[in-house]
């Protein structure tokens, strides 16, 4: 079996402004991971034109998220920062790999049946087909790691079949046997899972209607405090300990955003504020959201201001992406019979 560099690779689409549930859920892990791998993190903006976008507004949406990424902590000298459309091979080896994967396979993709919504016959082929181009981004540079949240695991099932499938189907033209890894979750322990602050049953999302339901990255130190005081509860007073969160979304949300910001564990900070009023709870935590996301905001909108230098950092990234991609998907045109010049 071949030796392959582990190498972790993710991406966001460039759709809202990120939330808090992107930084907490995805970004700090992100953040983490360049300390000790090889490391691409992709503005997947081929993904966001699954659905209709303003072509204006989504030039503006990838020099926004890119700004949040590096505003975040994302160090391009660090990691590979691109958008994946100015990498050609992406499309590309999607379309190889959509002669790869199985019509059964998308079928059962649940994520298409939830964004297409009751009448799948009026969404784009793209929705459907996305899937293949997300397993496309991971295995254009046998990336043997994604970090994966509940809502991407069967995508990356998906991709982890479908380079299964392209290694044995052929199998006589792959010297060593394995062309594409597959490629493996990456576990980097508990990545807060952020509820709606309106609704601790339903997952914290650009797309929700009420702008009080999130934290987004940019919002300014009072929005952030009136959010957070704003947040629904219930009229229980806060447990003493983690089991007597169960069946209180909004509660559980709420002291596990707090013990996502502080680096402790849920029973710890109930062993601090058990037994009280929410009122001072909330108080507490809107002081601590501001100090951890307030900078930054400022920084993101700083770096929006400078669109030419976010622009140059996906430039010098799309190039190094490239020479991954580049001899990897060139070799994988040879594996299935094309001629390559």
């Amino acid at each position: 079996m071949p030796h392959f560099v582990p190498r972790v690779f993710s991406g966001m689409q460039p759709t809202g402004n990120l939330h808090l549930g992107n930084y907490l859920g995805a970004m700090l892990n992100w953040i983490a991971m360049q300390e000790t791998h090889e490391c691409i993190y992709c503005v997947v903006d081929m993904h966001a034109i699954t659905v209709w976008q303003e072509p204006a507004e989504l030039r503006k949406a990838i020099i926004d998220v890119t700004a949040a990424y590096l505003a975040c902590g994302l160090d391009p000298k660090k990691s590979i920062i691109f958008n994946q459309s100015q990498v050609a091979e992406h499309a590309e080896l999607a379309w190889i790999l959509s002669c790869v994967a199985r019509l059964g396979w998308l079928n059962r993709m649940t994520q298409f049946k939830e964004k297409a919504g009751k009448d799948k016959e009026a969404a784009s082929v793209g929705l459907y087909i996305y899937p293949n181009l997300m397993a496309a981004d991971i295995l254009a540079y046998h990336a043997t790691h994604v970090p994966v949240g509940e809502d991407q695991k069967q995508h990356l099932e998906l991709a982890r079949d479908i380079a299964i499938k392209f290694n044995n189907d052929y199998a006589s033209a792959i010297d060593d046997g394995i062309f594409f890894p597959p490629p493996e979750p990456f576990i980097t322990g508990p990545a807060t899972r952020v509820m709606s602050l309106r609704d601790g049953t339903k997952k914290m999302s650009k797309s929700d209607p009420s702008d009080l339901s999130r934290l987004n990255l940019t919002d300014d130190a009072d929005t952030i405090a009136r959010k957070i005081r704003k947040a629904k509860t219930d009229p229980e007073a806060l447990p003493s300990e983690a089991a007597g969160l169960k069946g209180r979304p909004e509660a559980e949300n709420l002291v596990g955003i707090f013990a996502a910001f502080k680096g402790d564990s849920v029973d710890k900070i109930l062993a601090q504020y058990g037994g009280g009023q929410f009122s001072s709870f909330k108080n507490d935590l809107a002081d601590l959201a501001v100090a951890k996301l307030g900078p930054i905001g400022d920084e993101t909108k700083r770096l929006r201001a400078d669109p030419a230098y976010v622009e140059s950092v996906l430039k010098d990234g799309s190039e190094r992406a490239r020479t991954i991609a580049a001899p990897i998907v060139r070799k994988a045109r040879e594996i299935v019979g094309f001629i390559v010049s």
